[in-house]
């Protein structure tokens, strides 16, 4: 939860890096979320009403208010592997594209310093657990 909230903060740092389990953790707290809005929205009758559009009005708030957050945190991961964050509109080729970015957001991070900063590995704390 730590990860989601960092990103949070650093909504609008579209600089430096960000190692991949700040950015794979904000992805899998975007993805509960988005479920439970979900579900939400639907016991609510707040969805659309579209049967094959699984998305209501909670959903479109959150993802409004994620899509500054996520987008700077996908930029700061394309930074952290030494690539521009200009890579990070593979989203756009479709399948082939999605599949791509999804194979550099699992990329390991380059080892220390590049020009966008310091390797993240090496200026976070040590946790202990079954995350750290």
């Amino acid at each position: 939860m730590q990860e989601f909230l960092t990103v949070l903060l650093r909504f609008k740092d579209f600089s430096g890096r960000s190692r991949r389990r700040e950015y794979w953790m904000f992805v899998l707290f975007n993805w509960i979320r988005t479920l439970v809005i979900g579900f939400i929205d639907r016991r609510l009758g707040l969805d659309f009403g579209v049967e094959n559009l699984q998305i209501g009005i909670l959903g479109v708030i959150q993802s409004l208010i994620l899509f500054i957050p996520g987008l700077a945190v996908g930029i700061r991961r394309m930074h952290d592997i030494g690539r521009s964050g200009w890579w990070s509109l593979l989203v756009l080729i479709p399948l082939i594209g999605g599949i791509w970015l999804i194979v550099l957001d699992a990329t390991d991070s380059e080892p220390g310093s590049n020009k966008r900063g310091p390797n993240p590995k090496g200026t976070a704390p040590v946790q202990s657990g079954a995350w750290g």
